[in-house]
């Protein structure tokens, strides 16, 4: 949400076109034919191309490229590299899909980019115990399509077809947080290479428990590290029942409080709801146009229900008698499998569907995320403040678990309206943290949240983050410049 803090202190020129050209410390040809020596020369790149694809993610930030590039093919490569890097004083950024959205990729000091993608096995499959070990080249739908005749699957389902272990990294979420959870609900174990090429295991060795309660949570503590603590060679996480039957629903609202009391209280009477997604009026008409979609043009509940036929029929009667209590209209239902992906498509291209609106302009995204009880008064706040501020933006959110996005237009041209958007931002981080909220619900921090995040931790907090960086990282060359 802070998104463009330092882009607009940087010369008004956050862009994802423009690549600094700032000066890097460059690597030698000796270090270069180093490298080449661990993975092969045709797994380094040195060139200008590669450099800028590797120094920018899918946020606003500016590119910082790499000063080289390399695709290790096993985790015993990645360590040697780690320790090279350490030993030289190079800083390492690891890569993975690249669909980050706080710059958490720019190289801001040169040095060396990983990229894990050509790690890309499943290594290990257990049904019976719920659980799967996956490189970090792996991505979300190439797991759930390896697990489709299983039984099983993995739900968490950030929108991007973002690697497993960048997920892990970055503490990401989605649309069924609020039934399955987040990252940090279904991670296990991680297999991490330390910044100077030791290789842990956070849970113990091959373990993949249910539950434990020995010793330090050093699984929890990568989780949400955002490649600043080491590099995610491999992850064990928690796999699901696929369900018997699932049926979505959408139904439009008079009002933004309307949409959002029946989230509420559909929590509250114990409703188990999969996904609850909610999108403004702004918001429901770029999706009609841009995914033809028919639905009115009103703040509108998203809602996926999974179970039994029996249970799904009692699941949607109740959610149809607290929607319409609320004033809910045009309650639909969505059983064939057609009609939900149609759905669901549509509102993971909420994003593309803004930027149509307004040809040339450029996008802007932020996330909060608040007590689900706060969650009616901060929407409130943020239409509000997009209304005085003159924006063009909409609401997005999994407002089942009190998270949503403020995604914005912006005229890349107009320096007080980057200004306006840099204001807005800040105002809405520190709106959230004063509802005993979080600055980013599954964004993370990288580049542009680090003053929210001290705001948000206070001293002490901070403090205890920085002493455990120095713990593992003692030379600060693991992803350096994000997250403290």
């Amino acid at each position: 949400m802070a998104l463009l803090l330092r882009a607009v202190t940087w010369g008004l020129r956050p862009w994802r076109g423009y690549c600094s050209r700032a000066p890097q410390r460059g690597l030698s040809k000796g270090f270069v034919e180093a490298l080449e020596a661990v993975v092969g020369s045709p797994h380094v790149s040195t060139a200008a191309a590669v450099r800028e694809h590797h120094g920018r993610d899918e946020s606003m930030h500016r590119c910082y490229p790499p000063d080289a590039v390399v695709w290790p093919q096993n985790v015993d490569q990645v360590s040697r590299l780690a320790a090279l890097c350490y030993s030289h004083g190079v800083a390492i950024i690891p890569f993975g899909t690249g669909t980050g959205l706080e710059g958490g990729v720019c190289a801001l000091q040169g040095g060396v980019c990983i990229n894990l993608t050509h790690m890309d096995q499943i290594r290990e499959l257990n049904p019976e115990d719920f659980s799967v070990v996956v490189e970090p080249g792996v991505t979300r739908k190439a797991l759930n399509a390896h697990l489709r005749d299983c039984g099983l699957w993995f739900p968490v389902d950030p929108g991007a077809d973002a690697s497993l272990c960048g997920m892990a990294a970055t503490g990401a979420s989605g649309t069924n947080t609020v039934r399955y959870g987040t990252m940090r609900d279904n991670v296990i174990n991680l297999e991490v290479v330390l910044p100077d090429g030791r290789l842990l295991h956070t849970a113990g060795q091959g373990r993949h428990f249910k539950k434990t309660s020995a010793g330090y949570n050093l699984t929890g503590l990568f989780v949400g590290s955002e490649g600043t603590l080491g590099l995610i060679t491999s992850a064990t996480l928690r796999l699901h029942p696929t369900p018997e039957a699932t049926v979505a629903a959408t139904c439009a609202f008079p009002s933004v409080e309307a949409a959002v009391d029946s989230t509420v209280q559909m929590l509250q009477a114990a409703v188990p709801v999969a996904r609850i997604e909610f999108l403004d009026d702004v918001m429901m008409d770029a999706c009609n146009r841009y995914s033809k979609l028919n639905c009115s043009v009103a703040p509108t509940l998203f809602l996926e229900f999974h179970g039994s036929e029996q249970a799904l029929a009692e699941q949607l009667e109740r959610a149809e008698v607290i929607t319409q209590h609320n004033g809910a209209s045009h309650f639909s239902w969505a059983k064939e499998a057609e009609e939900r992906t149609r759905l669901w498509t549509a509102r993971h291209n909420a994003w593309y569907a803004l930027l149509a609106l307004a040809p040339g302009y450029k996008g802007y995204s932020t996330d909060v995320c608040v007590p689900i009880s706060r969650l009616p008064e901060i929407l409130l706040y943020a239409k509000e403040k997009l209304k005085a501020s003159g924006l063009t933006g909409t609401i997005a959110g999994h407002v089942g678990d009190g998270n949503f996005h403020c995604l914005l237009l912006v005229n890349p041209d107009d320096a007080e309206e980057l200004q306006r958007v840099k204001t807005f931002g800040e105002e809405l981080g520190r709106r959230a943290l004063a509802l005993h909220g979080t600055c980013t619900g599954e964004h993370g921090i990288g580049m542009g949240k680090r003053q929210l995040l001290r705001e948000e931790v206070g001293p002490v907090g901070l403090e205890t983050m920085q002493q455990l960086k120095v713990m593992l990282d003692p030379r600060g060359l693991m992803n350096p410049g994000k997250v403290l």
